[in-house]
């Protein structure tokens, strides 16, 4: 036997909105606990990419915000600050580029928490180096909610040495990008 429930709001016993209805199908969720927020996501922003030194661990400026549930995200230091204890899963990906052809030996995608490294991944054309590629990883990160912040960093190693660039939205929408979202129940 089927039924049918109509309301337009779930309440805990003491009286707090857990969840509420418009009465067109539109459930607006009020309990933090529910919320996968803190969460934004942000691509490098700008014509030309940012250029980086050869082999070198590069902090990506990721400055063009698409959403910031909490205002958790500062495109000035490019640092996501949650302020929210939670597991958090992250992601990003670099799109690398070298100025010439068959330059790019491998490229590094890591995230920093607290300036220490989490994660390193990477793409190795040792043997048949390319021009370009787009590095991405993800991984779920324990925050502590007050001061621990997560970052994205870069490392182009190429033939010669110079021209590499982390990719801006302008070619390719938004392949250098970065992100975060707080995971309910864990």
């Amino acid at each position: 036997m089927a039924g049918i429930l109509k309301v337009d709001k779930y309440q805990d016993f003491n009286g707090n909105d857990i969840m509420t209805s418009d009465g067109s199908g539109n459930i607006t969720i009020n309990n933090a606990a529910l919320k996968m927020t803190p969460a934004f996501e942000a691509y490098l922003g700008g014509s030309g990419g940012q250029s980086v030194s050869d082999n070198t661990v590069t902090l990506v400026q990721i400055n063009t915000e698409v959403y910031d549930t909490d205002s958790a995200y500062d495109t000035s230091t490019y640092r996501f600050t949650p302020q929210v204890a939670g597991k958090y899963l992250v992601y990003g990906s670099i799109q690398n580029e070298s100025s010439t052809a068959t330059n790019l030996k491998a490229s590094y995608l890591y995230f920093k928490k607290n300036g220490s490294n989490i994660l390193e991944t990477v793409n190795s054309y040792d043997n048949s180096p390319i021009r370009a590629d787009i590095i991405t990883g993800d991984m779920i990160v324990d925050m502590n909610g007050s001061t621990d912040y997560v970052e994205l960093y870069g490392r182009i190693d190429s033939i010669s040495g110079s021209g590499q660039l982390f990719e801006s939205d302008t070619q390719f929408k938004r392949a250098t990008h970065f992100g975060a979202y707080k995971i309910i129940g864990a």
